[in-house]
């Protein structure tokens, strides 16, 4: 989605610039942004969705559209958690990783959507750290997980981001998200 907005729009140079031009305003204006190129995935599983860009009006700015992009990651991490935790326990922290991770925009819209706190690692390429840990398990560098552990603990610099959204707000905005998607469905066969 974000390579979308670069590509295809360009809106934005690189994908680093996304935040800072999401940032330049202070909401997405209504915007929703449903980023359904192939279809719709978990939970709503409808290989007949498109993507869909609604609420614009002829004042409606880049940095809104940007927002709304990052935005609906955001709502599409909170539908799978809210199907997860259907089956399961609420969730009490979310702890993030990966490319996206950096985006502290998005961290924080994250946790203001889900209503808890979501805490970034200082190493966001957490799989790549993983492959390195068990690789220097195998090869006798560290002595034991155990001693990784307290490495790990030693060097927490994590990012906790705390919402700051009102439940109110938080129902009104999964809402508009909700009516977004489905307007996106089962738009072709």
């Amino acid at each position: 989605m974000v390579q979308w907005l670069r590509d295809n729009l360009k809106l934005i140079g690189s994908s680093a610039e996304v935040e800072t031009l999401a940032a330049s305003v202070p909401d997405s204006g209504g915007v929703v942004f449903v980023p359904a190129f192939v279809g719709l995935g978990a939970p709503h599983w409808d290989p007949h969705a498109a993507g869909l860009l609604i609420g614009l009006r002829r004042d409606t700015s880049p940095g809104q559209i940007a927002r709304a992009a990052l935005e609906s990651i955001a709502f599409q991490v909170a539908d799978v958690l809210e199907a997860v935790e259907a089956e399961t326990t609420p969730l009490a922290t979310l702890r993030v990783d990966g490319g996206a991770a950096v985006n502290g925009l998005l961290m924080q819209f994250q946790a203001d959507v889900l209503g808890v706190p979501v805490v970034r690692p200082h190493v966001t390429e957490t799989t790549a750290l993983g492959a390195a840990y068990l690789a220097g398990l195998a090869t006798g560098f560290w002595a034991s997980p155990q001693q990784l552990q307290a490495q790990r603990v030693a060097a927490a610099t994590d990012v906790r981001f705390e919402p700051k959204m009102t439940a109110e707000e938080r129902d009104r905005r999964r809402a508009l998200w909700q009516r977004a998607v489905e307007r996106a469905g089962n738009w072709s066969e």
